[in-house]
């Protein structure tokens, strides 16, 4: 080959590999793929996320008391897929006095968009704060090392919520493991106010008719304390109780969605229902948070 035609043929090559063929085409798929090997499931649309149930077919299996470790028993929801490997993981625990079933529909409807769920029992019912936020993780520590469901579960994609004393649990797990990738507290009560210490992104969800933790004196110093560097939001529902999260609810679940997806899949793709910050509407009174995220 003459010195002419290797250059002609070196100029074909990259002419080739600039063009908008099919070969080009999977290339950036490709590296995207490479980029956020979690993605899971379609592409997320305004219906998808308010849904009720996702694309995921979900199976579910009970935890007794007897087999769990360091809390009260519980019960898990998984997607039946294997076909996109493993799921992050969310622990979810319930208020003061209140037993799992009060959080149950949550287990099922993130679950249906792509991720293990276990709702929680606490040992007993009038168990604080700290002792849920313990519980919570050992929650977390029985999905990943010892449950039948533990080869579905990326044990490093995980994140924790809670309803009231359950919510001030998640941000007690949150400060107690910055590894969790994700923290959504539910009309959360918890006597301490200050969460400076806190690295995980958290979304607080507060509710303006709340009196039993008034966001005034519970979720918004939640929120202000924690570091402005980090990846936060508040969302204040409107015409909304302390016992809203005990109900299905589509706010609740639209923005919990984006949250555990942007931060624990880290996909991208639900930055769009959380950047530009949701404007005050028929179901959120108020809502703040740094955008665009840089987690």
């Amino acid at each position: 080959m003459t010195a002419a035609a290797a250059a002609v043929l070196s100029v074909c090559g990259l002419l080739t590999a600039g063009t908008s063929g099919a070969g080009a085409a999977t290339r950036p798929a490709a590296a995207h793929a490479a980029d956020n090997p979690y993605e899971r499931g379609p592409d997320p649309t305004e219906a998808s996320i308010e849904a009720p149930r996702g694309p995921y077919a979900v199976a579910e299996k009970s935890v007794s008391a007897l087999e769990a470790t360091g809390f009260g028993g519980g019960t898990i929801h998984y997607p039946t897929s294997t076909a996109e490997g493993t799921f992050g993981a969310v622990a979810i625990a319930p208020g003061y006095t209140a037993l799992q079933s009060s959080v149950a529909w949550l287990g099922p409807r993130l679950a249906s968009q792509g991720f293990v769920v276990i709702t929680i029992d606490t040992h007993t019912t009038v168990d604080q704060p700290a002792s849920r936020g313990d519980q919570l993780l050992a929650a977390l520590d029985h999905l990943t090392r010892r449950d039948s469901v533990r080869s579905r579960v990326d044990s490093g994609r995980l994140g924790v919520m809670g309803h009231s004393m359950g919510g001030g649990g998640s941000l007690e797990a949150a400060k107690d493991r910055p590894s969790l990738q994700a923290a959504i507290p539910l009309t959360g009560w918890n006597l301490d106010k200050t969460w400076s210490e806190v690295r995980v992104p958290t979304m607080l969800i507060g509710a303006d008719g709340d009196t039993i933790a008034p966001v005034a004196t519970h979720s918004q110093p939640f929120y202000e304390s924690l570091p402005s560097t980090l990846d936060r939001a508040y969302l204040e529902l409107n015409d909304a109780g302390h016992f809203t999260p005990n109900a299905p609810d589509t706010t609740i679940a639209k923005y919990s969605v984006s949250w555990l997806k942007r931060f624990i899949d880290n996909d991208t793709r639900y930055e769009q229902f959380l950047c530009p910050l949701p404007r005050p509407s028929r179901t959120i009174d108020e809502y703040r948070g740094n955008c665009p995220h840089t987690s």
